[in-house]
């Protein structure tokens, strides 16, 4: 659809999932309305179901991938250098600090779980962000090993999974507890072990 919209209409339709996603930042998907929606962005209804005929859901799964690309672009330009070890820490830095910054509300988890993980919409969004996260990582791990920085024995694939499912553990535990030890530890010890190999 937003490729048939002109630049206004984009604009617009932009505007609507920015607000909703304030929004539910703010005061949590279920207590967000549409009409909360409508209020913040200034949007009449016929405006919010012009660009989302199917209502709340297609908002929300739009929110979601709104979200999905902001747990990505919170990473830059780090995530897309991981070409040294200091470029490693700041990246470490920069997942550690998004993560503080946003507490134990999770956007992006809430919405998939009201979208529900078995709706084939929202778990395309959710494989996607996986994806593009896990290639961002074995790239990394990829450049260094052709720097020789780290091993070409590493199984670069392997090495990024794991990486990738300690963030999100720790960043499970961090929404549960509050506490963002186990998320630094992933971090650290896995961006260790590659410079042990």
């Amino acid at each position: 659809m937003t490729s048939q919209l002109t630049a206004k209409g984009q604009a617009t339709r932009r505007r609507i999932i920015d607000g909703a996603a304030a929004e539910i930042r703010e005061n949590g998907v279920g207590i967000t309305t549409l009409d909360d929606i409508r209020a913040r962005t200034r949007t009449s209804k016929g405006q919010l179901f012009h660009y989302f005929p199917d209502g709340k859901e297609q908002l929300l799964l739009a929110v979601a991938q709104h979200e999905a690309a902001r747990v990505l672009d919170d990473q830059q330009p780090h995530l897309g250098r991981l070409i040294t070890w200091p470029a490693w820490r700041a990246w470490r830095d920069a997942v550690v600090e998004r993560y503080r910054q946003q507490g134990v509300s999770c956007p992006l988890s809430v919405l998939m779980t009201e979208l529900g993980r078995s709706t084939p919409a929202a778990r395309a969004v959710t494989t996607e962000l996986i994806n593009q996260w896990e290639r961002d990582i074995v790239e990394g791990i990829r450049s260094m090993q052709r720097s020789g920085r780290v091993s070409t024995g590493v199984d670069a694939g392997r090495a990024g999974r794991a990486l990738l499912a300690g963030i999100q553990g720790g960043v499970s535990i961090m929404l549960a507890t509050g506490d963002l030890t186990h998320l630094e530890d992933a971090l650290d010890t896995g961006i260790a072990a590659l410079r042990r190999r």
